[in-house]
């Protein structure tokens, strides 16, 4: 099972995801090259499903919110409900 990114583009500021063999990837949006070593990891998820509902959940909370971003505790929690949720899962 591969291991996806999930990332945002430093020129759109889109999230986005990537597999974790990617070193590059082109912002879907803006279509600015992204060197995947350069930008934060928001987490790291095991399917692009799950990629692809956390960015959609993300952009709709910053959205409500009226926020350009994450702060650090919001990224960690994120982390440790998705640990959590995948521990119950198992």
């Amino acid at each position: 099972m591969s291991t996806y990114r999930v990332i945002r583009c430093p020129g759109c500021y889109q999230f986005t995801y990537t597999d974790q063999y990617g070193k590059w990837k082109l912002c879907p949006v803006c279509g600015e090259v992204i060197t995947v070593d350069k930008v934060p990891v928001y987490l790291e998820v095991d399917d692009f499903s799950q990629a692809e509902i956390l960015i959609k959940e993300v952009e709709r909370y910053l959205y409500r919110s009226g926020r350009l971003d994450l702060t650090p505790t919001e990224v960690n929690l994120i982390r440790e409900k998705y640990l959590a949720w995948l521990m119950s899962a198992a």
